[in-house]
């Protein structure tokens, strides 16, 4: 499985109307991203991959990311190997721990030893017949633990919220040959206020997740910086601007060491597919 170029991250693929995901998805591929990303907070996974996956022919349909607390790593096996045998070598399984307050939220306490937790999960994909090849799986890893353990036993890692300078420093900590596949968020608008209407909230609700504030503080932001959600902080985290300064952005994460990035797209209504803003990125983003 080759992954480069410039891919889709979209929660509307995944949870959307699924006749316009099938429909988005071939015109996605059309336009040239090579991976399509969904994300996994509950609900039927695998039949939205693989309805992705037959909507398509040659794009990479990537979990972005498995969360491994709702899934048995016997059924995740079973599912990649269905998929992998009707679609071909396109399904990158994404796998994550996700975060203690939306595990425990579920059940008080289940979110503990997360490496722990990642060790055993890959070791139930690795002891299933057929086994999910290291090849394709990534995991998301923001800190240094994390990232060991995907260079060890995965393709690579899916850092999600990430500026381009910790791309560089991921890049240096796995050295030459795993994949690097950062996502970036992004606001196709033409100034700061209306890049803040629409990003400042959703951005405040990934920051009152530890994983993503502490990665965060460990990159030179300060607690201040996450709190108010700063200009500066903003700034690093959601790309924002004319298809220039989105292509701009990508570039940096490239020349940091990424080999693909996943952008995602935010518009006023959260729900609605941005069909029209992936139509005027691709031109600047896949070429």
């Amino acid at each position: 499985m080759e992954l480069s170029g410039t891919g889709v991250w979209s929660q509307q693929l995944r949870y959307g109307d699924r006749a316009e995901a099938a429909d988005a998805a071939a015109e996605l591929e059309e336009l040239g991203y090579t991976a399509l990303w969904v994300p996994d907070v509950g609900g039927p996974l695998f039949d939205a991959v693989g309805d992705l996956l037959a909507a398509t022919r040659r794009a990479v349909v990537a979990t972005g990311i498995l969360n491994l607390w709702m899934h048995e790593p016997e059924d995740a096996a079973a599912a990649h190997a269905a998929l992998t045998a009707e679609h071909g070598d396109r399904f990158l399984m994404g796998i994550g721990v996700s975060h203690a307050p939306l595990v425990d939220a579920q059940e008080a306490g289940r979110y503990r030893r997360p490496l722990a937790a990642m060790a055993a999960f890959l070791d139930g994909l690795d002891g299933a017949r057929p086994p999910v090849p290291a090849g394709s799986r990534v995991l998301a890893a923001l800190g240094p633990k994390m990232q060991a353990t995907a260079k060890a036993r995965s393709r690579g890692v899916h850092p999600y919220l990430v500026p381009p300078e910790h791309t560089r420093r991921t890049r240096e900590s796995l050295g030459e040959g795993p994949l690097v596949l950062p996502e970036q968020t992004v606001i196709l608008c033409s100034t700061r206020d209306e890049a803040r209407a629409i990003g400042t909230d959703w951005l405040r609700g990934y920051l009152s997740l530890p994983n993503y504030a502490n990665n965060l503080l460990r990159s030179g932001f300060s607690s201040e910086d996450v709190e108010s959600v700063s200009d500066r902080l903003f700034d690093a985290l959601i790309a924002w601007g004319d298809e220039d300064a989105i292509r701009r952005r990508v570039d940096d994460h490239r020349d940091a060491g990424a080999d693909h990035v996943c952008v995602q797209v935010l518009t006023p209504d959260e729900r609605a597919f941005p069909r029209d803003q992936w139509r005027r990125l691709a031109a600047a983003l896949t070429a």
